[in-house]
């Protein structure tokens, strides 16, 4: 309001704006808009990306695996290679996250893409392990700009019923990342490539997929949401959006909606939002302690249940959890999301973990054996991609006003990335210190605390962005008391 005020509206209780039935907003125009075309090159640009980020994130337990012995690294120099790269993505996921409300976020979606390039190739041609690691960070805060820019694009350019689905498939693009590595490490080797070629193929060949969304980016428009509701141009959004759509939307004309911007002072101290940002990062820390430590120490792990295992072997094993279980999950995902709910499947998902991690944390035999133990881990690989390695990524793009959505997404995304950072170095030093079975004890008890978090969060599915976050009254700031978060 004009003097400052706050005003706090429920649900039932939001005013009628005046404006006519019949001229929609840019917001309203997406949110009824059918499936079509623009939503399918949205998708394949936005998740060309996210295929870089999985890529680069998740073939370096390979390459870490080859330089320990090549290199004679300590276990605390390995994590570091492991980790040099999710450090980096837990600042990029701030800063850019950031940059995105204030600069756009079409800018920032090709300087980060920019910035995963270089990373690649200086990793690939990196002559000592502290290149290599400073390699690893600049190339991890093009991937942790990534994330909310990704992730945010798409939620803003989907329509309501589908926007699960939608953002699910652009995430989804992690499960080809996870695949490829795998293949891409056994084709070298079995090639005969010495270690060296090997590990700096491996890393170099991320900058191929990075590069080829570069142009694909810079001709996507802005954000018609971020256009309209941010800078106020309504009419623009909507003439490129019409455009862009190919004629999907036949309106090229759009009513604006004014309403004061809620600053990023108040973002940071608003109660509701910060319930919403315990939420979204805390689920997400948890899971990806649990997800990236395992994931990226699995060659380790496969070690320690089938001790013969050759590197080749451990390789195919990799390869044989994320096509039997994992890739089964995310298509799952994108599937069902909309329909189980999204704050539904990430309960659903963290229970199904933590139950997969205590069993083998709890009885020995699921450990010693490799049958048992890939049939109980690949489960909870299936229950991971279907759940809150899907949904982390979704709920985020979701909750947030406009102004304040890659900022808030950012915020999720890096303390994410730093329980992946935490998980990458505790994970090795537990298999060392208290062996396999404590160390998924650990990661049991990180998905309930997951699962806890997740209790304050909204349930989106099928409601709009505007009345998701409360952004809907165009006279919304900042309430003093928090709306209902369990609708």
């Amino acid at each position: 309001m004009a003097d400052g005020t706050d005003v706090v509206y429920e649900d039932s209780e939001i005013p009628q704006t005046g404006l006519a039935a019949s001229v929609p907003t840019v917001s309203e125009l997406l949110d009824e808009a059918p499936r079509s075309k623009f939503h399918r090159r949205a998708v394949i640009i936005s998740g060309m990306g996210f295929f870089t980020d999985a890529y680069d994130l998740f073939v370096i337990g390979t390459v870490a695996a080859i330089l320990k012995t090549d290199w004679h690294l300590s276990t605390t120099q390995t994590s570091w290679v492991s980790g040099g790269a999710i450090l980096g993505a837990f600042f990029g996921a701030f800063v850019f996250g950031r940059l995105a409300d204030v600069l756009g976020r079409k800018t920032v979606y090709t300087t980060v893409a920019l910035i995963m390039i270089l990373g690649a190739l200086a990793s690939a041609f990196s002559p000592n392990l502290v290149f290599l690691i400073v390699s690893r960070l600049v190339l991890g805060l093009g991937i942790g700009g990534d994330y909310p820019v990704s992730a945010v694009l798409m939620s803003e350019y989907a329509n309501r019923a589908d926007r699960g689905r939608l953002v699910g498939l652009v995430f989804s693009m992690q499960a080809l990342g996870l695949i490829v590595g795998p293949l891409v490490g056994v084709t070298l080797i079995s090639a005969g490539l010495s270690d060296s070629v090997t590990w700096r193929l491996m890393l170099g060949l991320g900058a191929v997929p990075a590069a080829a969304v570069i142009y694909l980016r810079a001709k996507m428009p802005e954000s018609p949401r971020f256009r309209a509701a941010v800078r106020g141009e309504h009419e623009r959004a909507a003439r490129e959006l019409h455009h862009f759509a190919g004629g999907a939307i036949a309106s090229d004309q759009a009513v604006g909606v004014q309403r004061p911007q809620l600053s990023l002072r108040a973002f940071l101290t608003n109660p509701r939002m910060l319930t919403l940002v315990l939420g979204t990062a805390g689920a997400w820390f948890f899971f990806d302690y649990a997800y990236y430590g395992n994931t990226i120490s699995l060659p380790s792990i496969l070690q320690l249940v089938s001790p013969h295992a050759t590197l080749t072997d451990k390789l195919w094993l990799t390869l044989a959890i994320f096509v039997i279980f994992a890739l089964p999950g995310y298509l799952l995902a994108v599937w069902r999301i909309d329909r189980v709910g999204h704050r539904r499947l990430q309960l659903i998902g963290f229970s199904v973990m933590a139950t997969c991690f205590a069993m083998l944390g709890v009885v020995p035999v699921l450990t010693s054996t490799v049958v048992p133990f890939m049939a109980i881990f690949g489960f909870s690989y299936l229950f991971t991609e279907f759940g809150p390695n899907t949904t982390t990524f979704v709920l985020p793009s979701e909750v947030f006003p406009v102004e304040m959505r890659t900022t808030g997404h950012g915020v999720a995304a890096g303390i994410g990335k730093f329980g992946a950072f935490v998980g990458v170095f505790l994970v090795p030093q537990l298999q060392e210190h208290v062996g396999l079975r404590g160390m998924l004890i650990v990661a049991a008890i990180a998905a309930l605390a997951g699962l806890l978090v997740t209790l304050v969060l909204p349930e989106p599915a099928a409601r709009s962005l505007e009345e998701v976050s409360g952004e809907q009254h165009p006279n919304f700031t900042a309430p003093k008391r928090a709306p209902s978060l369990t609708a």
